[in-house]
């Protein structure tokens, strides 16, 4: 039986935040969205199901920071604020965690509309528009392949032919990017917060956030 809002007498659809915030699931206000939240939330939450190999999950927020890095990489000429929609891509997983892809295949078209009604309302919350045009949006996905590629094979224990039929051939780019995905390891919790937050901050400097 769902809880209770003790004071509208419905099915609570809310969740605290450690901010403070009360996040409407079902319906979110940008206004009840905070960066420090996300990132807490994301550092928390473990890509793969957390079957990765070392001493610490990887985390959305590292994972973040690596589709961020790579579209950085790949598309050097772009806008500040789309390199800040790449961030922020997997940004709802702060409150409803990370589903593998097959699982939200198997759930449906409900699942993906819940979770862009969340994006949206976190890209308003940052100055950004409520989605990103089909460029960007191809961008942040070629990106998010080549993280997952290196990931797949550096963490989850694929076969460089395996991960290169879900994935993709990643293309050779700039080092010491390129040095950093071939050597990934799992941040801890505290260090992948860190750095999304880092990441966060010079970005709405660059893209002139108040």
């Amino acid at each position: 039986m769902a809880a209770l809002d003790t004071t509208t007498g419905r099915p609570r659809a809310w969740q605290r935040m450690l901010s403070g915030r009360r996040l409407d699931l079902l319906d979110p206000k940008p206004a009840d969205i905070e960066i420090e939240d996300i990132a807490h939330g994301l550092a928390r939450v473990s890509r793969w199901n957390g079957q990765t190999i070392g001493p610490h999950a990887l985390s959305v927020a590292q994972h973040s920071c690596l589709v961020e890095a790579i579209m950085s990489a790949t598309h050097p000429a772009l806008n500040p604020r789309w390199y800040l929609a790449a961030l922020l891509h997997d940004a709802p997983e702060y409150v409803i965690g990370d589903l593998i892809s097959p699982f939200k295949a198997a759930i449906g078209l409900d699942y993906q509309a819940f979770e862009h009604r969340l994006l949206s309302a976190i890209h308003l919350r940052f100055g950004l528009p409520a989605s990103s045009d089909e460029v960007v949006t191809a961008h942040i996905k070629s990106a998010d392949g080549i993280a997952a590629y290196f990931e797949a094979t550096r963490l989850a224990g694929f076969a460089t032919d395996e991960a290169q039929r879900f994935f993709g051939t990643p293309p050779t780019l700039p080092r010491p990017l390129q040095s950093d995905l071939e050597g990934l390891a799992a941040l801890p919790v505290g260090a992948a917060q860190s750095a999304f937050l880092t990441r966060f901050g010079d970005l709405a400097t660059a893209c002139d956030l108040k």
